[in-house]
């Protein structure tokens, strides 16, 4: 079983990933994208995956679903298991079954995912003609029942619609109209709130959260904002440089983290007072993420964190990703728990 699986689970489950490796091909070389990112989610669970831009987030995505640009990535090593059936070695054909029906994808920017040449009825009766087979008339009918679904007015007029004729907020709750028209077990959202407002934004997050919970989908919810995992998410994946830093239940994350890239990352958020006041100035993480085309072969938060020592392990190994506390997995040699302990026995 790997690192990151509780020992507890009896069950196979819902999506396993073991060993991801995915990288990209270039002139100047390999970029290691996606380097050993294990995890599982179980159905009806909300799984978080946090982290700066270039961590390889969006990547993992992609690479679960088989989406990689061909010829210019791909996946070089791993397992990526959904319902115990292995998606890596599976045809074009086969994945296209898989996609839409059993795995859908919420893409950041709808603007750019719907095809500004179809209607929003086509391109919703699309999945459902391919997978449930359903008549045009039907599919039409269901296209319908999916935008009051999501919330659009006047759906049965909206539905002949293009997308330049929807605001930014109404074309993403037609991207997620389109990922649950089949009812799928497994929802991908990929920073589904990027391009809105803020008001805008937690609208969408409540209805996916709704969907969810109503659809009992397993969720994959990728974003930078720890405000929206803190809301949404039931466990926690912190990637940096590539890799996952660490993975715990959120709670258990919010209160105790362990890496010092997460502490750093919940240090960076705004704080208020009662009267709507900063209590403090921003904490900026100094330096920059390592190059993936030669990611170090020490810990790649090294040069950032604060507890690394010129003699430390971390500036001359790789550490392992270990269980700290119960169900709480840390890949670094400097975790908060063994900090304090140590800053005790000193004291």
């Amino acid at each position: 079983m790997n690192a990151v699986q509780s020992s507890t689970v009896s069950a196979v489950p819902l999506l396993e990933v073991d060993g991801l490796r995915t990288q990209f091909f270039t002139p100047a070389g390999r970029v290691h994208a996606v380097d050993g990112v294990s995890f599982t989610l179980d159905q009806g669970r909300v799984l978080g995956v946090v982290g700066e831009s270039g961590c390889g987030k969006s990547v993992m995505a992609l690479s679960l679903l088989g989406l990689l640009p061909p010829r210019q990535a791909a996946i070089v090593a791993g397992h990526v298991r959904y319902d115990g059936r292995e998606l890596t070695t599976l045809g074009r054909r086969q994945l296209e079954d898989v996609r839409g029906r059993e795995i859908a994808m919420v893409f950041q920017d709808p603007m750019t995912s719907l095809n500004p040449t179809l209607s929003i009825g086509d391109q919703l009766m699309e999945p459902l003609r391919r997978h449930l087979d359903l008549s045009r008339q039907a599919a039409r009918r269901r296209a319908i029942e999916l935008l009051e679904e999501v919330e659009i007015a006047g759906a049965a007029t909206r539905l002949d619609d293009y997308p330049h004729n929807y605001s930014g907020g109404m074309r993403q709750r037609v991207m997620i109209a389109i990922a649950v028209a089949c009812r799928p077990k497994l929802l991908i959202a990929d920073e589904p709130t990027t391009a809105l407002d803020v008001t805008v934004q937690a609208s969408v997050l409540d209805l996916l959260h709704d969907l969810q919970q109503e659809y009992e989908m397993a969720l994959l919810l990728i974003t930078h904002d720890m405000g929206v995992i803190a809301e949404m998410a039931d466990d926690v994946l912190v990637m940096y440089a590539g890799q996952v830093v660490e993975h715990a239940p959120a709670l258990e994350l919010f209160d105790h983290p362990e890496h010092p890239y997460t502490e750093a990352l919940l240090a960076a958020l705004p704080q208020v007072d009662v009267v709507g006041a900063h209590k403090q100035h921003l904490a900026a993480i100094p330096g920059r993420p390592p190059s993936l085309l030669q990611p170090p072969a020490v810990c790649r938060f090294a040069a950032r964190c604060p507890y690394a020592e010129q003699d430390d392990p971390c500036t001359s190994q790789m550490p392992e990703l270990r269980e700290v506390r119960p169900s709480h997995f840390v890949r670094t040699f400097h975790p908060a728990i063994e900090r304090v302990a140590a800053a005790g026995v000193s004291a």
